[in-house]
């Protein structure tokens, strides 16, 4: 990709430590720092913005988007363009209706310069904690920085830390193997046997592009049969529909969605991927969003990709499947998902479940831990940029309105 960065880096870099609120500071004085420089941060910070309040983002990386430009090469929004632009600025017609890796960087680099965002890099925020005057927040930062904000808003992303599971055997396991978020195309891959465990829509996808890459075998190991959902039905894109459905009573969609399912998507049965028997809005709020297809039923359908059981096990260098039978690729893909790794930043504010995640999102914050907000940590069907823009709104109402008083001001 041309690199177009170089505008947002030099004003991110410009900002100094120095300019960061101090915990001596006035309450009066002290922004709202806003933990991440991706999508969420950059909207919840612009949001804040427009109503007058200092927002300052801290971001760990030394430009903004990090999460993004680490995805692998062909990745798209399986959004709308229309529908994933965050607030203040629309995505640009030109980036066409499924929007690039490349260019959601773009975007994000010129949405803070748009802004006039103030954005401080290289800063990483380990731990928040009431301050001790208890009218806002310290920040342990990296540096031995100690901030005080009036608030604090959490937006470092649904997928931070890769996760592995702990099979049995993996440690020793010679042969090639990484975790998705290593993956970044299919060229080292050409004329292998690759399996991809794991079939999210980023499982899905990567088995997908090695296939079309040259790699001389694909198989996708599954534990659950998911979802399928066709990315677009006659120009009708399926995030539409995710939107009008989602007050709808869980049961309903359900059952809507079992029809429709049989008339858009095969039935892979003989190839080793059944109709999933629980609902497909259940499983959604579960958390298990349905795979977009964006070439795995034809892969499937034509035996391109193989679908074969979970992996139990790393044995003798192979690996284990749960139906008894052993493999032998040349390289394992661990498309595996991500924790949130909140615990050690929030952790001891009994503000996550008991899978780590926010108890609270958008403008609620915890009664144990008024003015701390978090945002990005959902993965609606609606599409994450899309609640992440209307969750920014609802932050920032909900900061002007209950500590408008106590944050610092934008002069003018």
């Amino acid at each position: 990709m041309t690199d177009s960065s170089d505008s947002s880096d030099s004003s991110d870099s410009s900002k100094p430590a120095r300019s960061l609120a101090q915990p001596t500071a006035h309450p009066a004085d002290r922004p709202v720092y806003v933990i991440g420089g991706g999508p969420g941060g950059l909207a919840v910070a612009h949001s804040l913005r427009a109503r007058g309040i200092r927002a300052v983002v801290l971001e760990k990386s030394d430009r903004v988007g990090a999460s993004w430009r680490r995805h692998y090469d062909r990745l798209h929004l399986h959004t709308t363009r229309r529908l994933s632009g965050l607030p203040g600025l629309p995505m640009p017609r030109r980036f066409g209706r499924w929007v690039s890796r490349d260019d959601v960087v773009r975007y994000l680099e010129k949405y803070a310069e748009h802004h006039e965002l103030e954005i401080v890099t290289g800063v990483e925020v380990s731990r928040v904690e009431r301050s001790a005057d208890g009218t806002g927040w310290l920040l342990h930062a990296s540096g031995g920085r100690e901030l005080t904000g009036g608030a604090v808003v959490v937006a470092t992303g649904f997928n931070h830390s890769p996760r592995v599971p702990d099979w049995p055997g993996r440690d020793a396991y010679a042969g090639e193997f990484l975790h998705a978020g290593e993956y970044r195309n299919a060229k080292p891959y050409a004329g292998r046997d690759v399996l991809v465990v794991g079939v999210g829509n980023t499982g899905a996808e990567i088995a997908v592009d090695l296939v079309e890459g040259g790699a001389s075998r694909v198989r996708l190991s599954i534990r659950t049969a998911p979802h399928i959902v066709r990315r677009s039905t006659a120009g009708w894109a399926a995030q539409y529909s995710s939107v009008l459905i989602r007050r709808l009573p869980v049961g309903l969609v359900d059952r809507l969605a079992r029809p429709l399912a049989r008339l858009s998507v095969p039935d892979l049965s003989a190839q080793g991927l059944p109709r999933p028997d629980t609902g497909l809005y259940s499983r959604a709020k579960e958390g298990a969003v349905p795979v977009l297809d964006v070439g795995l039923i034809d892969a499937v359908r034509n035996g391109r990709v193989e679908v074969v059981a979970a992996v139990e096990a790393f044995e003798d260098g192979k690996v284990a499947l749960a139906d008894g039978s052993r493999v032998s690729p040349d390289a394992v893909v661990a498309a595996t998902g991500y924790a949130r790794g909140l615990e050690g930043l929030v952790g001891h504010l009994d503000v996550l479940d008991g899978r780590g995640r926010p108890v609270v999102h958008g403008g609620a914050t915890p009664k144990n831990a008024p003015g701390l907000y978090f945002t990005g940590f959902t993965n609606p069907i609606s599409g994450m940029f899309r609640e992440m823009a209307i969750d920014a709104e609802k932050i920032a109402k909900a900061v002007a309105r209950t500590a408008a008083g106590q944050l610092s001001r934008i002069p003018g």
